[in-house]
C-alpha cells in the first residue's frame, strides 16, 4: 500500500480553497494542518477538511510531522513559512508568484539547493497538453516573435476580500505585471527559454477614487531572448469594456494562440486545418498529483517548476518593475 502523505498549508485563503479539493480527492493523501495569521481563518478549514490550526508555520510543521507543505501566501508574506520547511527539510509547493523580495527569494533558491529539496511552484499552465505540445513544435522550430497579457477593469479593494486590499499596493502584490501576468511571464520562458534583457513602460493615473492604490494602471513590457526571439507582454487593470487573458506564439512554420484562464489552445500551420486543444478544467488537480508523487518517490521527477525555476521566472517581473520605475533597459542576471 502507497504510503500516506501528510499534508500541512500555510495560507488558509483562496489558494488553498483552490487546491484542497483536488487533494482530499487522492488516496493516501491526509491533511494534517492548516496555519494562517489569522487563526480562526486556519481553525475554519481545520473543522472543514480535518486537521489542527496554527499561526506559526514552525510550530504546525514540529507538531504535525506533515510531509509536505504547501506554502499559500501573498507576494510579500513569503519567507518565514519557507524557511520553516528548510530547517525541518520539509518539501515545500509554493504558489506563484513565489515573493516580491528578489534578495530573499535568492536566499530560498540558494538554500533549497543547497539542502537537495524537493518543491514546486504553481505554475499550472505548463501542465496543459497545449503548452506541452507548443513546447515540443517550438523545440525544432523556435519563437521568432511572442505577445500576449492580461487585461483587466479598474480595482474595487473590499475589506471582506482581502486580496483585493494588497493587491492595489505596490509594496505588496508588486503591481500587476508581478502578481497576476506572472503566469503569461513563466509560460513565455517555458516556451521560449531564458531572457536576456527587459524594458518597460507604465500608465498611471487613469484609475481614480480607489483607495490604497498605487500600482500601475498598464504596463508595456519588451523582453528580449537568448534564442534571439523577442517579446511583447501587457498588463492593464483599466478597462471595463474589454479584457481576458491571452498568448500568442509565432515561429517560422508554426504558431500558436492561447485565449482565456484555462489557455484553450490553437495551432497554426501553412495549408493545413486550425488544430485546437482545449485547456483543462481540473489543472489544480494535476499539478499536485506531480507534487505528491514526488514527496512519496522522493525525487522531483515530474514536477515541471521548481522554485529555482520559478524564481527565474520572478527576476523578469522584478526587472520589469525596476525597468518602468528607472528608464532603462535592465539586463537579467539569473540565479
Amino acid at each position: 500500500m502507497a504510503k500516506t502523505v501528510k499534508v500541512a498549508m500555510v495560507g488558509s485563503g483562496g489558494m488553498a480553497q483552490a487546491h484542497l479539493p483536488g487533494l482530499k480527492g487522492m488516496a493516501g493523501v491526509e491533511i494534517v494542518g492548516f496555519c494562517d495569521t489569522v487563526l480562526e481563518r486556519a481553525q475554519a478549514l481545520a473543522d472543514a477538511h480535518g486537521g489542527q490550526a496554527f499561526k506559526d508555520p514552525a510550530k504546525m510543521l514540529d507538531a504535525t510531522g506533515a510531509d509536505c507543505c504547501y506554502v499559500l501566501l501573498p507576494p510579500f508574506a513569503h519567507g518565514k513559512a519557507e524557511f520553516a520547511c528548510l530547517e525541518r527539510g520539509v518539501p515545500f509547493f509554493v504558489e506563484k508568484p513565489i515573493n516580491n523580495n528578489w534578495k530573499q527569494t535568492c536566499q530560498i533558491a540558494e538554500a533549497v539547493a543547497a539542502k537537495g529539496l524537493i518543491t514546486s511552484a504553481g505554475y499550472m499552465n505548463r501542465y496543459r497538453k497545449g503548452i506541452q505540445t507548443a513546447k515540443k513544435l517550438l523545440a525544432k522550430d523556435p519563437a521568432v516573435f511572442v505577445q500576449g497579457g492580461w487585461i483587466g477593469g479598474k480595482p474595487n479593494p473590499n475589506p471582506e476580500r482581502p486580496i483585493s486590499v494588497w493587491w492595489v499596493q505596490q509594496a505588496k502584490s508588486g503591481g500587476q505585471f508581478l502578481e497576476q501576468v506572472t503566469h503569461t511571464v513563466d509560460l513565455v520562458r517555458f516556451l521560449c527559454g531564458e531572457a536576456t534583457e527587459v524594458c518597460a513602460f507604465a500608465a498611471r493615473g487613469f484609475n481614480k477614487g480607489v483607495k490604497g492604490y498605487d500600482i500601475a494602471d498598464a504596463n508595456a513590457v519588451a523582453i528580449h531572448f537568448a534564442s534571439g526571439g523577442v517579446c511583447n507582454l501587457h498588463s492593464c487593470c483599466a478597462s471595463s469594456a474589454k479584457g481576458g487573458v491571452s498568448l500568442e506564439v509565432f515561429a517560422t512554420q508554426v504558431a500558436f494562440e492561447f485565449r482565456g484562464w484555462d489557455h484553450a489552445c490553437k495551432i497554426f500551420r501553412p495549408g493545413k486545418d486550425v488544430e485546437e486543444i482545449p485547456g483543462e478544467g481540473d489543472i489544480f488537480k494535476i499539478e499536485d498529483e506531480a507534487f505528491i508523487k514526488a514527496v512519496r518517490a522522493g525525487n522531483d521527477k515530474g514536477i515541471l517548476c521548481s522554485y529555482a525555476d520559478a524564481a527565474r521566472t520572478l527576476e523578469i517581473s522584478v526587472a520589469a518593475n525596476v525597468s518602468a520605475a528607472k528608464g532603462k533597459i535592465v539586463k537579467i542576471a539569473g540565479l
